[in-house]
């Protein structure tokens, strides 16, 4: 977990190689964190795959209602969801055969994290990935 080589790869080093990433609790709220990092990865060119049931659209993008709903498949699950949330968004990323989850900072479930590297998923947990972004690309 939170292996630097793993960082770089999510976020799609080299530059020129921007990654889909679905955003699991997705807010329309600009003052969010969820929004104004999915907004800036938006603008470095990162595709933005919004997930939150509450939502029809954000960002001018249609919400899916959960991982499994995504219409496609995103190279990293980024989410903005309370601890407990975390569980059970690891089952439908291994369910769809998902690969990529970040979580981001001040969230933290290790027993989630435990499974999903047990079931083959690469984690980067309690980071953020605007900052890092900016500290490795920008």
């Amino acid at each position: 977990m939170n292996e630097p080589a793993l960082i770089r790869e999510m976020l799609g080093q080299p530059p020129s190689q921007p990654r889909t990433l679905a955003v699991v609790g997705l807010s329309d709220r600009p003052d969010r964190p969820s929004h104004y990092v999915s907004k800036y990865m938006q603008e470095q060119g990162y595709r933005i795959l919004p997930v939150n049931p509450a939502l029809k659209a954000v960002l001018g993008l249609p919400c899916s209602t959960s991982v499994l709903t995504l219409p496609e498949r995103p190279d990293v699950v980024n989410v903005f969801r309370l601890p407990s949330a975390i569980p059970a968004i690891v089952d439908e990323m291994i369910l769809r055969g998902l690969t990529r989850l970040w979580v981001q900072q001040g969230i933290m479930n290790l027993q989630a994290a435990e499974r999903a590297e047990a079931a083959g998923i690469g984690v980067v947990m309690d980071r953020c990935i605007m900052v890092e972004h900016k500290r490795l690309l920008g």
